[in-house]
């Protein structure tokens, strides 16, 4: 291949691919879609080493950069980390330390802080809770982002172990399933009855 040819070939606009550790990250797939049907997307899900949440970041950073080197094998110039697991955990390590070497053309985005920005649209008191994987939560970088972003803002956290579970065994939509989100639901409000606005992390 000619040096021309392999130019062209890195300018033409490959697929967005879109990562998450199982099939919550679908749902993001589908409003990506939505709102731009024009491009051609590849998802993937790492089912086989899912969840995610308990892992350390050594674990998690290691297992996103897998899924983004496979992506950009694919072609994908454009990696979004539908997992907020993976976002928190391995997103800034990959794009300061990984994209430079591996393509400094090529991006990598998470949900974290898309997701902040429009929390500042929504809530009318400035009292944000946040329900996560207990990694996500550990992490802290909801509430970091949400310092930056929204210095008057306070936030509460609620680690919610039993939700990947039940989304990857099929069973979000079961009764079993109301009481486990119920209860963790609860055990936030707890904490500031005056919560208005709660970040699905």
């Amino acid at each position: 291949m000619d040096k021309s040819t392999a130019n062209n070939q890195h300018s033409v606009p490959g697929p967005i691919g879109v990562f998450d550790s199982g099939y919550g990250g679908l749902t993001i797939l589908n409003q990506i879609r939505e709102l731009l049907p024009q491009y051609d997307y590849i998802y993937l899900g790492d089912n086989a080493r899912a969840p995610y949440g308990t892992r350390s970041f050594d674990i998690v950073y290691r297992f996103t950069l897998e899924a983004v080197r496979y992506l950009f094998d694919q072609g994908c110039h454009l990696v979004i980390l539908a997992c907020n697991t993976a976002s928190a955990k391995a997103l800034r390590t990959i794009q300061q330390n990984d994209l430079p070497l591996i393509d400094p053309d090529r991006r990598v985005l998470g949900v974290i802080r898309p997701t902040v920005e429009k929390v500042g649209e929504i809530s009318r008191n400035g009292n944000i809770g946040i329900v996560g994987t207990p990694g996500t939560i550990r992490s802290g970088s909801y509430e970091l982002e949400i310092a930056k972003l929204h210095p008057t803002f306070h936030t509460y956290t609620q680690a919610c172990p039993m939700w990947v579970p039940l989304v990857e065994n099929r069973e979000a939509s079961s009764p079993g399933a109301d009481y486990f989100v119920k209860q963790e639901v609860d055990r936030l409000m707890a904490k500031e009855p005056a919560i208005d606005t709660i970040i699905l992390g």
